[in-house]
């Protein structure tokens, strides 16, 4: 006899959601159980005979009830029924313990053990029937429930996913992939106020691209698209910590928040991207034929002072670009606090 196989079927398997596996190495045993649960035809039936087996078989076949002899030449029950449950696959798996013993002490181990239920073999056929269809009702909701914790699980994150996706598009420029004016605005109001709190340096470029207008009149829109976004890539590689913060601020415009960043660092980030701008190598017909494109910043930091309205730090950026732009461009300029 194979220990592997159903070998006493009561239903065509798969017809039935109640799947019974009998443990025990006495063929007799096996026979009376399947005739015990053969008048009802819902529960499907499987025997194995060999203990060593137990736990593949189990794997195999996925019961929804387990009924595990105590005794058995070469294996403890008590063992398997603990193998049972350290095995991922089975270890929920409801277990109905079959002794020829009544004793208090064994019925304890068995329950130590990880045992749902313990029966004094051979049981009343009916009573038999009842506690297989108790745990295998409980194990399928345990399933049902766990099934559907997986799926509301799934579709919560499904949900995060699309939430992140959708924020990102809110938060993102269409043309460049930088951060929008909207988010920009958010995003530096929030580390204003941090800086604030922890009186820090907060460091702004503002970037414009020089005769941005004359470039799209004379190579066209679609060009002038194009070099936006090789502006914004080269903007968005001079970022070195996941604080600073990217965006498009306008048109040609573009702007970089710089958390914790002095004066000093923010200026040579600045002279930094200035010459990878210009080292792109987009050709335009200003200041002269063939020169290539370029961009002017304007440089500012401040470290907040209570009642100090964040835009004063655009409105210092803004003032430095201006300076940038009219002092030459292809520059930096740097906003003086002091007014001066």
């Amino acid at each position: 006899m194979n220990p592997t196989q159903s070998n006493y079927p009561v239903t065509t398997p798969g017809e039935s959601a109640v799947m019974v596996l009998l443990v025990d190495d006495q063929p007799m045993i096996g026979e009376a159980v399947r005739r015990a649960l053969a008048d009802d035809p819902s529960i499907d039936f499987h025997f194995c005979s060999d203990p060593q087996q137990a736990i593949a078989v189990a794997i195999q076949i996925k019961p929804t009830v387990i009924l595990q002899d105590l005794v058995m030449p070469g294996a403890d029950g008590l063992a398997l029924v603990r193998d049972y449950r350290a095995n991922v696959a089975t270890r929920d798996i409801p277990i109905i313990v079959l002794s020829t013993k009544e004793e208090p002490s064994v019925k304890s181990a068995a329950f130590s053990a990880g045992a749902n239920d313990y029966l004094v073999k051979l049981p009343d056929a009916i009573e038999l029937v009842a506690r297989i269809r108790y745990h295998s009702r409980s194990y399928l909701a345990l399933l049902q429930r766990d099934e559907a914790y997986r799926a509301l699980r799934e579709s919560q994150q499904q949900l995060l996913e699309t939430n992140l996706v959708l924020q990102r598009l809110m938060n993102s420029d269409g043309l460049t992939g930088l951060s929008n004016r909207r988010h920009f605005d958010e995003y530096l109001e929030m580390e204003w106020r941090r800086a604030q709190r922890e009186q820090s340096q907060l460091s702004i470029l503002l970037i414009d691209v020089d005769f941005f207008k004359a470039y799209n009149d004379t190579f066209g829109h679609v060009q002038g698209d194009e070099a936006l976004r090789q502006v914004a890539a080269a903007i968005r590689a001079s970022c070195s910590r996941p604080s600073d913060l990217p965006a498009r601020y306008g048109g040609e415009e573009f702007v970089l928040v710089l958390p914790g960043t002095s004066p000093g660092g923010a200026r040579l980030l600045a002279e930094k991207l200035r010459r990878s701008v210009q080292d792109l190598g987009i050709a335009h017909e200003l200041p002269r034929t063939g020169a290539p494109l370029t961009i002017s910043i304007g440089v500012a930091t401040l470290t907040p002072q209570v009642g100090q309205p964040y835009r004063q730090l655009i409105e210092l950026a803004d003032q430095a670009l201006y300076n940038a732009k009219h002092g030459g461009r292809n520059q930096v300029g740097i906003g003086d606090p002091s007014g001066a």
